[in-house]
């Protein structure tokens, strides 16, 4: 039974990192819209800075080309750190830890497809 929780408690991990921000959000979503029509029933105007806040939030930020290679250095920084990890980690146990090094060829590949697309990209800076 021991065997089981572990499985259990990584599903659950990462299901709590993609679940709880979003519900989080859309409750904090939902107290506001509570308290702007509370204001909007009471006959308040609502200033223009509110107006312009809840229209920001929803506009993403275009894709540069800038953005496109900051992220790709980023993921093969990330992809170099778990090489070295797990290489160094094989070096100094003598275990079969090396293979898990291969992982690192995930984040490092979405890392030189950014790099690529930032050169494609029209949204120059």
């Amino acid at each position: 039974m021991d065997g089981v929780w572990v499985p259990i408690a990584l599903f659950a991990m990462i299901a709590a990192i993609v679940i709880v921000p979003s519900w989080l959000k859309s409750k904090e979503r939902k107290e506001m819209q509570a308290s702007l029509r509370a204001s909007i029933e009471k006959g308040q105007q609502l200033p223009p800075e509110v107006i312009d806040a809840l229209t920001r939030q929803n506009i993403r930020p275009v894709a540069t080309a800038s953005r496109d290679l900051r992220t790709g250095v980023i993921m093969l920084a990330v992809a170099l750190g778990i090489g070295l990890t797990f290489g160094i980690l094989g070096y100094n146990y003598d275990e079969d830890i090396l293979g898990f090094g291969a992982w690192a060829a995930i984040p490092g590949t979405i890392g030189v497809a950014f790099i690529i697309l930032s050169f494609f990209n029209k949204n120059k800076d």
